[in-house]
């Protein structure tokens, strides 16, 4: 596979013309977490997590002037998990993120199939998942429009485990990994607003007998929704609002929302945020309907908390989420930044025995630089100061012991080769 991704490159090198572009660039980072009840409140009696996870991800790019190419091959592994002088790694760390062909059928349409990164707006339920080392894909086909500052995409997608011969129950389950997939994205700027809409389709392998393992066609869940910005003076203004619908799974119905507002201005290289969201949820006690909201394939890490108590693979079917933010973005000259970031969150829903609704406050802090040019530095620290309700959605784990998590990330992404830069 090596050797016919290089051979590759060499023909790319070879045929590239005056109306053609090749791009090979890289994205190597290492990264050291310490995790002392990250994802979740930490146990008595337990040893806190260490260790050192690396992306290794090279990206070929070519464009002519009817299509372009793009293929990224990718390693994430952990330091040490392969044995010395072993002959393979054995971890399947190494993987293929993008492989996609766009053809551009005129001046504003194209069509893009293949493995692809589908990223839109704040990337709340489609996003890249650029913090996880391993990001976020989806084999798709997209038909594509732009005219002018209007964007219109199609999305289609049809996913199976394997190439068999009879039927097309689809197993992979888990992460809401979807049989089918189907979705329309509208966006538009004007001069002091702009506005996306979303509508969304996710088709599920629906099951059935004893023990729930007899193909049954399939469940459908859909979400449709809104973002938009606007400045008001010196203030900008971002707000969400989706609601979900259709079935939460094979045998329930959903009906979910999540609305969200943030406010933010920034005098010089200074920004300050307030904002509050709400996940609907399901109240403990139950419901005959599923109220709890998800966003599926957003890049979720970057919302509710750096620490991931909530929609980071997990609080799936809970009580939902209010979360009151406020954030401070401070530029240190010109190749450095601080964040400062506060959570305090709630439950949507109403938890057991009437609880409190309050789950915790977290603060987030993250100082950034440029060490170099394509070499940047990050350090991060997150403080969890978790409240006794936090243990009902956690499994019962108390919420007594501290709640931390530290990280420091290398990130090198230079630009190998750019035939533009060749041909002048």
């Amino acid at each position: 596979m090596n050797k016919n991704y290089l051979f590759s490159l060499f023909l790319f090198l070879i045929f590239s013309t005056v109306n053609a572009q090749l791009v090979i660039d890289a994205d190597i980072r290492p990264r050291f977490e310490y995790r002392h009840g990250f994802g979740s409140l930490f146990p008595d009696d337990t040893e806190p997590a260490a260790f050192v996870a690396q992306r290794t991800r090279l990206n070929t790019s070519f464009k002519a002037e009817k299509f372009a190419i793009k293929v990224s091959l990718q390693d994430v592994s952990t330091w040490g998990d392969t044995k010395q002088i072993n002959i393979s790694d054995g971890n399947d760390s190494f993987f293929l993120f993008q492989a996609w062909i766009e053809y551009f059928i005129n001046e504003k349409w194209s069509t893009k199939l293949g493995r692809q990164v589908i990223s839109y707006d704040d990337q709340r339920v489609l996003g890249g998942l650029d913090w996880a080392m391993q990001g976020r894909f989806h084999d798709a086909l997209l038909v594509k429009h732009k005219s002018g500052s209007m964007k219109l995409d199609f999305g289609f997608a049809f996913n199976q485990a394997s190439q068999s011969t009879t039927g097309t129950t689809y197993n992979i389950l888990g992460a809401f990994s979807y049989k089918s997939m189907q979705f329309v994205y509208f966006h538009k700027d004007w001069e002091k607003f702009k506005l996306s809409l979303l509508f969304l389709n996710n088709g599920f392998q629906k099951y059935e007998g004893v023990n729930n393992d007899i193909p049954d066609g399939v469940y459908n869940r859909q979400t449709a929704g809104t973002h938009f910005t606007v400045p008001i003076s010196e203030v900008n203004l971002a707000a969400n609002f989706y609601y979900q619908f259709g079935n939460a799974d094979a045998n329930t119905d959903l009906s979910a929302y999540e609305f969200a507002l943030e406010a933010s201005y920034k005098p010089g290289k200074t920004l300050f945020a307030l904002g509050y969201e709400m996940l609907s949820g399901t109240d403990q006690a139950g419901d005959s309907k599923n109220k709890s909201f998800f966003p599926l394939y957003g890049t979720n890490h970057k919302f509710n908390g750096y620490m991931d108590y909530f929609y980071v693979g997990n609080h799936a079917n809970n009580v939902g989420l209010n979360d009151l933010y406020a954030k401070v973005a401070i530029g240190i000259g010109e190749k450095a930044s601080f964040l400062t970031k506060l959570h305090v969150f709630s439950a949507n829903a109403d938890l057991a025995n009437d609880a409190d609704k309050y789950l915790g406050t977290e603060l987030d802090l993250i100082f950034s630089k440029t060490l170099v040019k394509d070499v940047v530095l990050k350090l991060g620290y997150s403080h969890m100061f978790a409240g006794d309700s936090m243990s009902l959605i956690k499994g019962g784990v108390t919420s007594d012991n501290t709640n931390n998590w530290g990280w420091a990330q290398i990130l090198v992404s230079p630009t190998i080769f750019n035939s533009a830069n060749h041909k002048k």
